[in-house]
């Protein structure tokens, strides 16, 4: 007997889709590998038209680069890394092992089935970007379903209803944005992304059969998955402590918009004239004369360093950087407000980077550029930014929640790394002092704002003192007690 019937039948909706899937994924080999006529047409016709709308827009190009490594393994093994520590802090070593199988299920299946089906990549008009190895399926669009499917059926149990909804149209449109980015940068093609999703939504179906499997075989009760997580008996010790308060959420939101708008207006009102003063390569504050002197005194040692400080800034190194620190914010405080804060702070960085490089358009200085041409114009450094405002955000995070001693460190490593940054690349020619300062201007008013209006440190600070007395061992404790940590 059928209790509900629209239930039954969404149930069996979930059930149904995992076969699908891997039937799509089925018949998508075959007339890839058979170079079925009709696909092939559809996938170089959409490949061709995406490519000259993409290309002739730099700032399209750069936002598409930034999502795309929000699918790329280095990202997504780091994220599945700094959660699998959280579970087994946690002690939810089922969870995390489920987590370690089901990541490593796309670390196998892409290039395995890259290598035996063995299709090209796209040849466009105007490359903006270069895929390694086969094309069949997509690896950022397979990581991305597996990875972040993972995540979602993971955590499920922490969230309320309204929550769990909202976080799985996040994570919906959030995958689909990754495999877009690989349609757009001209590296897939449109059956390669919708393959490489097909592959992982059956790869999820059965790591979530097999753990359901066991959770019977140990005597504990199947769950619907979708509905309500893996285990819905961790919620507890997964969920950060407290709820935000909603009139707390509507003034940040309104807050930091208001002051997105404000920076975004002194960005614009600073680099829109030194773009213009001689084709924005006059000499205001040594914008001539620093860039030619350093040219003039490169040595191989110097361009290494400087090859390392671009790095330290880089997309790749920032979102690293900021992952890690926002899961240990998440570790010792269980709260949400430093979590947002980092996310809306970093978040904030790029959109106003992208959003005033593309008014501006300033030109690069004119010295031997070491980096190559780059999609975004020179003010502001969006390196600069970006390294200002991570390392300036975990300091605010960690002052106050370590010893004095430590503190100086956070304080030493917030200043030194934007100094190298700028300095490496002003060495390499790619930007002018007065980029630097607009990055300053950018990083200042910005994390002004988001101190202001999300309060990071406003809930009760749980110290790395505190934090230790329940996952530290007895001996480190003992040190972190002594030694003021």
């Amino acid at each position: 007997m059928i209790d509900n019937p629209d239930r039954s039948g969404r149930n069996l909706a979930r059930v149904a889709a995992v076969p699908v899937a891997a039937l799509v994924f089925a018949a998508l080999t075959l007339a890839v590998r058979a170079r079925w006529l009709p696909l092939e047409s559809v996938d170089q016709g959409l490949a061709a038209d995406l490519n000259r709308t993409v290309a002739a827009n730099p700032s399209a190009v750069s936002a598409l680069r930034f999502v795309t490594q929000l699918g790329g393994p280095t990202f997504l093994a780091c994220l599945v890394a700094v959660v699998a520590v959280l579970l087994a802090v946690r002690h939810r070593f089922r969870l995390m092992t489920y987590l370690l199988v089901t990541g490593a299920g796309a670390l196998i299946l892409d290039p395995a089935l890259k290598r035996a089906i063995g299709r090209l990549r796209p040849v466009v008009e105007h490359p903006v970007a270069v895929g390694g190895g086969n094309s069949f399926p997509s690896g950022h669009s397979l990581g991305a379903m597996i990875v972040y499917g993972a995540l979602l059926l993971i955590f499920a149990p922490a969230l309320s209803g309204r929550a769990r909804r909202a976080l799985t149209v996040a994570v919906g449109v959030l995958v689909v944005a990754v495999g877009f980015s690989r349609l757009g940068l001209g590296v897939h093609f449109l059956s390669d992304v919708i393959g490489g999703w097909c592959l992982g939504v059956a790869w999820l179906g059965v790591t979530t059969f097999a753990f359901q499997l066991h959770r019977q075989q140990t005597g504990r009760r199947a769950t619907r998955p979708l509905a309500e997580g893996l285990e819905p008996e961790a919620g507890d010790d997964l969920k950060p402590a407290g709820v935000p308060d909603l009139a707390d959420v509507r003034h940040a939101v309104a807050g930091t918009a208001v002051a997105w708008i404000l920076v975004f207006g002194a960005l614009c009102a600073v680099g829109t004239p030194l773009a213009r003063y001689h084709g924005g390569n006059g000499n205001i504050l040594g914008d001539h004369t620093v860039p030619h002197w350093l040219a003039a005194h490169r040595t191989p040692f110097f361009d290494q360093v400087s090859d390392l400080g671009g790095r330290a800034g880089n997309t790749h190194m920032i979102l690293a950087v900021g992952l890690v620190a926002g899961a240990v914010a998440l570790l010792v405080t269980r709260g949400w407000r430093p979590v947002v804060f980092l996310l809306v702070t970093m978040f904030g960085e790029l959109t106003l980077f992208l959003a005033s490089a593309a008014f501006v358009q300033r030109a690069r200085p004119d010295v031997p550029h070491m980096d190559g041409p780059l999609p975004t114009s020179s003010f502001p450094s969006g390196h600069v930014a970006a390294t200002i405002l991570l390392y300036a955000a975990i300091a605010v995070l960690a002052v106050p929640r370590v010893g004095r001693g430590w503190r100086w460190l956070f304080v030493a490593i917030a200043v030194l790394m934007p100094l190298w940054v700028a300095w490496s690349r002003m060495y390499r020619g790619m930007h002018h002092p007065t980029d630097v300062l607009g990055s300053m201007i950018l990083a200042a008013g910005w994390l002004t704002a988001t101190v202001h209006f999300i309060r990071p440190n406003r809930a009760p600070v749980r110290t790395l003192d505190a934090i230790s007395r329940r996952v530290l061992p007895q001996t480190l404790r003992e040190t972190t007690t002594s030694g003021k940590f």
